[in-house]
């Protein structure tokens, strides 16, 4: 009986089930199965909106991307290391001795002065607070700004800026700035006021203040004999310039292949402020062909020392080439005593048969024109006595008249004399084309031009000893008028400066070089200087081209790095402690 009944519940319970699968099978052909069709239609629906909104979210992100160079400007910032390229050697960077482009490179980084030039090349307070004159213009007093320091941390102080000065005057020092610190009575007033008295008045003395100070407690013990010799002027300087000594290396074995690395760091206590860059390392190579490897090979950020871009960097990407104007005028000079050209009127016919303004179209860059003594726009500077050139046939005339006819080869002759000269100048491209450009300009007056181009070196022997008939050469003039060390007939006597190429003497522009230098009022500066203006118009000792230029090539932008004329080639770093490399992407509000 109990199995019947187990059987009966067991049959049951699977008529149940299978009545329950049978009502899911229904189920599933009615809701799921017979709709199949309509599902892949869902599917398909939802499939397009997902793709529809995962593309749309691509976009989107493409589109801020594209658009954030609209919103976002690079910007420079602090940070950075900068390589600089110089053609040359080390040989010394004390201010006091610092003549050649790698010294006073390193000299003008290391070291600071009273006065110092601003990016647009006026002069202004550097380590001076103040500084004033006297009412005769003979005493000059200088304050110190409040707790200054060495890079080695001790006081900077009047004792420093006196042994300075008095360390130029002192003969056995053999300064190059010797003749222009003579008579001036340098003291110490007390820690932080310095006095100098001149012997007379002197409108451009401030400008001598913007030389580097050196520690007297690093140097005061040194016999001024030996001071050139020290190992303080190469090993480990200590200034108070925008950069300090860090290390040096050296590289080659031999002086043809030898290059010298100095690494300079930033100092922190810099009277204007610590620089921006993190180092600043000076490449000085002694050949032209290293100098260009190095920077075509992604070594070095800026380059200095060349003549012109070679072909090598001009066609790399992103160099750019900067021509700092200097202050400075190229000239060709003639010497005025002892050679052919101390006849005026050669001298005149030559300057109306040149054409200053061909040359400069073919410099291939711009530049400013000289056409006089001083510089267009300087104090003093009158167009009125601006040279006459490009006057070919008033030079013929007066050639003729000063008895000079022509010849065989179309060449003048007077008593079977040549009107024939040299004209020596250092051996480079763009001096090759001015000389090219003159001797054809002379050629037609008949005038017989012979070219010798020398090695720098050479070259400084040759207008050491004024070796030549002419030169073409460029004079540092600056910002002051006073180019009394250029043109007064002191001066080209070697154991003077040396420095009147010329050997220009005219007691006219004496007297009146003389009298401006020693007036302080500008506007009487300018009448004194008219009758040298005047002399020097009439007796043609040079012939003025343009303004000079220094090739600054960097790798991009330098911010900070100023574009305003200068006055020598270690003037680029002027501000140097704004400059920067470094950029980074900065949103705009």
């Amino acid at each position: 009986m109990r199995n019947q009944t187990v059987r009966r519940v067991f049959l049951r319970r699977q008529k149940s089930a299978l009545n329950l699968s049978r009502q899911a099978s229904d189920s599933l052909e009615k809701n799921f199965i017979s709709r199949f069709d309509r599902l892949l239609g869902v599917r398909r629906f939802v499939t397009t909106w997902l793709l529809f909104w995962v593309l749309l979210a691509i976009i989107s992100v493409w589109q801020l991307t594209s658009l954030s160079s609209y919103f976002q400007t690079l910007t420079p910032v602090p940070g950075g290391i900068y390589n600089e390229g110089i053609l040359g050697t080390l040989t010394n960077v004390n201010p006091i001795y610092a003549t050649s482009e790698v010294d006073t490179s390193l000299s003008h980084l290391i070291f600071a002065g009273l006065l110092s030039y601003n990016v647009q090349g006026q002069l202004v307070n550097c380590l001076a607070s103040s500084l004033k004159v006297d009412s005769a213009g003979t005493v000059y007093t200088v304050k110190l700004k409040p707790d200054l320091k060495w890079q080695d941390g001790k006081p900077l102080t009047a004792s420093d800026v006196a042994f300075t000065f008095n360390t130029i005057e002192n003969s056995e020092a053999e300064s190059p700035l010797y003749s222009s610190w003579q008579g001036i009575q340098v003291q110490a007033v007390n820690s932080t006021t310095v006095r100098f008295r001149l012997p007379n008045p002197l409108a451009s003395f401030p400008y001598n203040l913007t030389v580097g100070i050196i520690p007297k407690h690093l140097l005061g013990n040194i016999a001024p004999a030996d001071l050139r010799a020290a190992n303080f002027n190469t090993i480990n300087p200590i200034g108070s310039g925008p950069f300090m000594w860090h290390e040096i290396a050296v590289t080659g074995n031999t002086p043809q292949n030898a290059s010298e690395q100095i690494a300079l760091l930033p100092y922190s206590n810099y009277v204007f402020s610590k620089p921006k860059l993190s180092e600043l390392i000076v490449h000085a190579y002694a050949n032209k062909s290293q100098l260009i490897a190095a920077f075509t090979s992604g070594q070095l950020t800026a380059v200095t020392g060349l003549n012109g871009v070679p072909p090598q960097i001009s066609s790399m990407s992103g160099v750019k080439v900067n021509s700092l104007i200097l202050r400075a005028g190229t000239y060709v000079f003639f010497k005025t005593q002892g050679s052919i050209l101390s006849d005026s009127s050669i001298r005149k016919a030559l300057v109306l048969a040149s054409n200053p303004t061909d040359i400069i179209n073919r410099l291939g860059y711009a530049t400013i024109p000289v056409n006089e003594p001083l510089l267009v726009g300087q104090l003093a500077y009158n167009r009125k006595y601006s040279q006459i050139t490009n006057q070919p046939k008033q030079a013929d005339s007066i050639l003729l008249k000063d008895g000079w006819v022509t010849g065989p080869g179309g060449y003048r002759y007077k008593k079977h004399t040549i009107l024939s000269f040299n004209l020596v100048t250092t051996d480079t491209p763009q001096n090759h084309l001015v000389v090219g450009l003159l001797r054809k300009q002379w050629k037609a007056i008949g005038v017989k031009l012979e070219p010798i181009f020398e090695s720098p070196a050479t070259y400084q022997t040759t207008l050491q000893d004024h070796n030549y008939d002419s030169t073409l050469d460029g004079i540092s003039i600056g910002i002051d008028p006073d180019v009394f060390v250029y043109w007064d007939s002191s001066q080209y006597d070697p154991r003077s400066s040396g420095l009147n190429l010329s050997e220009y003497d005219s007691s006219t522009a004496d007297s009146a070089l003389e009298q401006g230098r020693t007036r302080l009022n500008p506007a009487l500066r300018i009448i004194k200087y008219q009758p040298f203006l005047s002399a020097w118009q009439q007796d043609v000792p040079a012939l003025g081209l343009y303004q000079p230029r220094v090739i600054y090539i960097t790798r991009g932008n330098v911010y900070g790095l100023t574009t305003a004329p200068i006055n020598t080639a270690a003037d680029r770093f002027n501000g140097v402690e704004n400059w920067e490399i470094v950029t980074e992407a900065v949103t705009d509000h």
